[in-house]
């Protein structure tokens, strides 16, 4: 009968034990489970972006990015405000769509801290038309539509006066149609949108529009375009942060992964020269 007890109690105990080792058990893997969700969402990089060909560039790294334990989102955009304003709000960790001088003229006017962090790729500003096929074609009075954003704006009107059809006014950083003081021709600009500017084509006798959405509507700049930036501009396309995360190490990854030799062969042979590699 005392062995009996004695079983017992000893059972009872290593039932006892067991239901506390269990426990324990229990909690760690909880603890692993929620360090290894907290990890997951440390290495997440969600990075804003235009179509074409940014968008394309990231999918590109997406898997050299997966390897370093990065999951990298992109979200497309098709504007030039919305990216830098979510960047600046924290629901991006990056952005990658614009050059310096648009970076700089966005955070003058919002009063943001956007800091670029690498230079990726230049990409050739155009004029297109569907009426003309040279620039000496323009007539007296005819419509140029260009970017309404000062930056961009002062780019294409730069274009129009190295080809000769404008002067403008000097030791200006950032000229408008205001600037413009010799207009033989007569010509009148019209201001839009840039994503707009493309589908406005046929309403105008020429427009200059950014490489990334002339892409995105099929046109090749070698191609397509009468007139072409030249290859030295200094509009090379950014990644950019906020204020503070130049050193995060998930942004340099990205950077690193963006430079790589892998893709300066991508921008190559994809774009064929409408596109070129800065690094």
């Amino acid at each position: 009968m005392l062995k009996k007890v004695i079983f017992n109690k000893l059972t009872l105990g290593t039932i006892a034990l067991a239901v506390i080792f269990s426990g324990c058990d229990s909690k760690v893997e909880s603890q692993n489970n929620a360090q290894k969700t907290e990890k997951t969402e440390m290495e997440k990089l969600i990075v804003g972006a235009t179509p074409e060909p940014h968008a394309v560039m990231l999918e590109k790294v997406k898997e050299t990015l997966a390897k370093e334990g990065i999951t990298l989102e992109i979200k497309e955009f098709t504007d030039y405000v919305t990216p830098n304003k979510s960047l600046d709000d924290g629901s991006l960790n990056a952005n990658f769509f614009q050059h310096k001088p648009y970076l700089d003229s966005f955070n003058k006017e919002h009063k943001t801290n956007l800091v670029s962090v690498a230079g990726i790729h230049l990409e050739p500003m155009g004029v297109y038309s569907k009426k003309i096929k040279n620039l000496d074609e323009l007539k007296e009075g005819d419509m140029i539509s260009l970017p309404n954003d000062p930056s961009n704006g002062a780019r294409a009107l730069r274009i129009l006066e190295a080809n000769g059809l404008i002067k403008l006014q000097e030791n200006v950083e950032l000229p408008s149609v205001q600037n413009i003081i010799e207009n033989p021709k007569n010509l009148k600009f019209k201001e839009m949108d840039a994503p707009q500017l493309v589908r406005a084509l046929g309403d105008v006798s020429a427009s200059v529009i950014n490489t990334n959405f002339a892409l995105l509507a099929g046109l090749n700049p070698l191609n397509d375009a009468i007139a072409l930036e030249s290859k030295d501009s200094p509009y090379v396309n950014i990644i950019v942060v906020k204020g503070g995360n130049e050193k995060d190490a998930r942004i340099q990854k990205l950077i690193h992964s963006l430079q790589s030799e892998e893709m300066r062969q991508f921008i190559l042979d994809q774009y064929k020269g409408a596109i070129l590699p800065s690094f």
